[in-house]
């Protein structure tokens, strides 16, 4: 795996490919798609976890159909910014993609901190959900909210700004 500094990833990606964002959740991976000019993310889909070995060629797959270039890990760190169990698992689960599915893209990791959190707000808040209803697209949301995050990031970076063509 090609782990990159977020603010780096942009040049490490193929012309016009797009960024994969991840929320690692127990039993749901929430994925979120960027467009190609790496300025907009927007919710995808939401895998059941299983086994490794199935997770890893579902992500593939989904990799290969989207034409993604990159992948953006949102990692829960603590509120004090150490890092605990969850992170540690994002880490290895990012380091063995590339052993099991062959996928071997630049990687960033980006502070998920509260992202689930806020993204229940305004599924409250604002659409009036019921936990139902949240429950099975509030992962999705927060991986669409995480890789905003590093997409906004990203275009605010002196090395970063997107690609070109």
């Amino acid at each position: 795996m090609n782990f990159v500094d977020l603010h780096d990833l942009s040049n490490h990606l193929p012309p016009r490919s797009r960024l994969l964002g991840l929320d690692l959740g127990e039993k749901t991976i929430g994925l979120a798609i960027s467009d190609s000019a790496l300025s907009l993310a927007s919710p995808l889909e939401t895998i059941a976890r299983k086994k490794f070995t199935r997770d890893a060629e579902a992500l593939k797959a989904i990799c290969h159909e989207r034409e993604v270039g990159g992948l953006v890990f949102g990692l829960p760190v603590h509120m004090d910014g150490s890092e605990g169990t969850r992170a540690r698992s994002t880490r290895q689960f990012a380091r063995n993609l590339p052993e099991i599915a062959g996928l071997d893209l630049p990687t960033a990791f980006w502070d998920e901190r509260l992202s689930t959190a806020a993204v229940e707000r305004v599924l409250v808040d604002e659409a009036d959900m019921t936990r139902a209803k949240r429950g099975k697209v509030v992962d999705k949301m927060a991986a669409a909210y995480i890789l905003q995050g590093a997409l906004d990031a990203l275009r605010n970076s002196p090395a970063g700004g997107g690609t070109s063509s």
